[in-house]
């Protein structure tokens, strides 16, 4: 067994397996064979949604949402910086402007007041993400779309299965992403989906990831098929979907395994001064996709960093620089710091540790002494060069 700590790892098991080879070992339709239905039949039931369409991945379920919304050249979508930079890249894939607002210090997700400044007779739909497993301050920014007239689109790749205040991410917005791949709540390896209960909207979904035909059926027809539309293949594989069957079968274990770990390290770091675990602030259900601390502003967080390092403990930072100070946007957009300083804040601030359901008691003991090793190293150090300063 390893002595390294990863931070993360995929739980799996006879099931997974087992509805891989079935799929495998049927010898036809693989690409949209009967695990595509059972996948997409179950997360409507677990979510309570009309329709789930599936995708190849999160990123292109934005796409496909914002495609099929109409969204693109001259049109503006609020999103947060603070966020995997598929989320605002998404919207330049269609041709829109990502319009960038300030995150609130709770949940940080998208700050409602600030969303509100944001709005324009070009804004087209509002994207907020729920991050790092819980839900952001989604209440209002419905009324806000409601009041603008524009589609709320929730990303919820990272928060499957949370709620905000007993109603489930993903039914909130008008539609809503989900993420399959292999870190997240819901691991198929890749894959997405979109969720909505718009019978429209799910037509033209379907429609797009099919290359615009009327019907995804081309192989049980002798004919080519009538394309109504202009689309892509960004359709999910029955291999893939096979295993999302399986992993769905199992998730609520998953994310009650998730809490138990996240409650554990959260206790640990109740007597660690300059530590503070991401929550809910009483909104709702968290399924810790990750575990997500933030260090006291007088931190350097490159030396717990380094501390978990040495001792074979991953970790990782979500996200710095956030999307409007990575070059991609500053040279394009001309963002500079300061832009959106809540973001920037907390950006430098925050550090994902390992978690996963199957994380033992003895590695969440080796991760939060490390994290408190790592603090002490930050202050002796300090210390020393505050001494040498003075003489």
């Amino acid at each position: 067994m390893s002595d390294e700590i990863p931070l993360f790892e995929i739980p799996w098991d006879e099931d997974d397996v087992a509805n891989a080879v079935d799929s495998i070992t049927r010898g036809s339709f693989w690409a949209n064979g009967p695990y595509i239905e059972e996948f997409e039949d179950g997360l409507e039931g677990y979510l309570g949604v009309e329709h789930a369409v599936t995708v190849n991945s999160g990123t292109t379920a934005l796409v496909a949402a914002l495609t099929a919304y109409g969204i693109g050249e001259g049109d503006e979508v609020i999103v947060p910086s603070f966020t995997f930079i598929a989320t605002a890249n998404a919207v330049r894939l269609v041709g829109a402007t990502p319009v960038f607002a300030d995150i609130e210090r709770e949940t940080y997700g998208l700050d409602p007041e600030r969303v509100e400044a944001r709005v324009t007779d070009d804004t087209a739909a509002i994207l907020p993400i729920h991050p790092y497993g819980a839900a952001c301050e989604i209440g209002p920014l419905e009324e806000i779309a409601a009041d603008a007239s524009v589609p709320l689109i929730e990303d919820v790749a990272e928060s499957f299965g949370a709620d905000y205040h007993g109603r489930a991410l993903g039914t909130i917005g008008d539609a809503a992403i989900l993420s399959f791949c292999q870190n997240k709540v819901l691991p198929t390896g890749e894959g997405g989906a979109v969720v909505t209960d718009d019978d429209d909207l799910a037509r033209r979904l379907e429609r797009y990831r099919s290359h615009g035909r009327a019907s995804s059926e081309y192989f049980d027809s002798p004919d080519s098929g009538e394309y109504t539309g202009v689309g892509t293949n960004v359709r999910m594989s029955d291999l893939v979907a096979s295993i999302g069957c399986a992993q769905l079968g199992k998730v609520e274990d998953h994310i009650a395994n998730r809490r138990r770990v996240a409650s554990r390290l959260s206790d640990s770091f109740a007597a660690v001064d300059g530590v503070d675990p991401h929550g809910t602030a009483g909104r709702g259900r968290h399924v810790y996709q990750l575990y997500t601390v933030t260090l006291d502003e007088r931190v350097d967080r490159d030396a717990v960093i380094d501390t978990l390092t040495e001792r074979g403990i991953a970790s990782k930072v979500y996200w710095d620089p956030s999307v409007h100070l990575t070059q991609a946007y500053r040279s394009e957009y001309g963002y500079e710091s300061g832009a959106l300083p809540v973001t920037e804040e907390i950006a430098g601030r925050v550090l994902s540790l390992p978690i996963h359901p199957g994380l033992r008691d003895d590695e969440i003991d080796r991760i939060t002494t490390g994290v408190r090793d790592g603090l002490e190293r930050d202050r002796a150090t300090g210390s020393v060069q505050s001494n040498t300063t003075q003489n």
